[in-house]
């Protein structure tokens, strides 16, 4: 549908024409400057022609710049899309611990990082309409990224996390602290918290299970999850098999803890032993049906003053080359005037 945002400006109009009639006209100048050589400079004004059309050009770029300032517009079809209530925090443990390489990626060891970025990317990236956020701990936690519907950011933020950034250690209730009191700041519809690690808390002011609490009390529902495998060959003298022996990578992994959590906060606790079991998970996660606010419906708006903002600058280009257009049609007459009579003269002077 096309309509003008300020139609009263149409009003302005016949501006132009009431300054003309109503303000006082110039006073004609008592000297004047006479030279001998006036018939030679061109003549100021035009015929009765070209003042017609420059007054038709100046109504008309008059006119298309009222129709830009009553900003003309064009509103699509009604849209009507249904909005997400859910908040979701991802956090994600950068300890030292997670460069362990025991997961198979693409048929490759990788570390456990890796596999995190690339399961827990695919999963940021599906959750249209969810506000995501990005919480990174170790022996501290910060807030990498805030609430937000930008998800290609937060995956670009998980991406470029690197092992160290918070410290060695694991502060998971420091993390889960942290996610409470970001959560707590927006409305109470769906407060979710997918907390990642693969060891136990070693470090913090906070005890896991009394950040638990706090999340209850603040209606924030924690999904834990264990990462890494039970079984992993360490490689014995350089490199070789000799000396080599099978060791359990995640051994410091507690689980049980992070079960507590779960139950406590009404979440679930998931074990993920490599990067399949990982995937799994996630889209277990990304299952959980969200909240429906009720349904909004807008417009898209295309704003269309350019249009008539573009005419008027090439009419006004138009309409100042006129005095250079007719200045130039004059003097090829006047050229071809004096042409004309000194052939004539010529052929006078030479009759018999």
């Amino acid at each position: 549908m096309f309509e003008f945002a300020l139609p009263w400006l149409f009003l302005l109009l016949p501006l132009p024409l009431l300054a003309r009639h109503l303000l006082p006209k110039s006073e004609p100048l008592n000297s004047a400057l006479k030279v001998p050589y006036y018939q030679q400079l061109p003549r100021k004004g035009g015929s009765a022609t070209s003042n017609r059309l420059s007054l038709m050009l100046l109504w008309l770029i008059w006119s298309l710049l009222m129709a830009a300032a009553a900003r003309p517009q064009w509103y699509g079809e009604p849209i009507t899309q249904t909005t997400s209530a859910r908040d979701l925090l991802i956090a994600v443990d950068i300890s030292g611990s997670m460069e362990t390489p025991d997961m198979i990626l693409n048929g490759n060891p990788a570390m456990r990082i890796t596999a995190v970025k690339n399961v827990v990317g695919d999963f940021v990236l599906r959750r249209k309409g969810d506000r995501l956020g990005l919480v990174l701990f170790g022996t501290r936690a910060y807030l990498q990224a805030p609430l937000t519907f930008d998800r290609e950011a937060v995956d670009t933020l998980l991406t470029e996390a690197q092992i160290g950034f918070a410290g060695q250690g694991t502060a998971i209730g420091d993390a889960i602290g942290l996610s409470v009191k970001r959560l707590t700041q927006r409305p109470a519809d769906q407060r979710v918290l997918i907390l990642l690690t693969d060891g136990a808390n070693t470090a913090g002011e906070v005890e896991p299970l009394k950040a638990a609490e706090l999340a209850k009390q603040a209606g924030v529902k924690v999904y834990t999850i264990g990462v890494g495998a039970e079984e992993m060959v360490q490689p014995g003298l350089l490199g070789s098999r000799f000396g080599a022996r099978r060791v359990n990578p995640s051994r410091d992994l507690d689980s049980e803890t992070l079960q507590a959590i779960a139950d406590k906060t009404g979440g679930r606790y998931f074990r993920a032993h490599n990067p399949t079991e990982l995937a799994n998970i996630y889209e277990e996660l990304d299952r959980l049906e969200p909240v429906e606010q009720e349904a909004e419906t807008y417009r898209p708006l295309r704003a269309l003053y350019i249009w008539p903002l573009g005419i008027a600058l090439l009419l006004s280009f138009f309409w100042a080359a006129i005095p250079l257009l007719t200045a130039g049609s004059a003097e090829l007459q006047r050229r071809t005037h004096r042409s004309g009579k000194s052939e004539t003269s010529t052929a006078g002077g030479l009759t018999p």
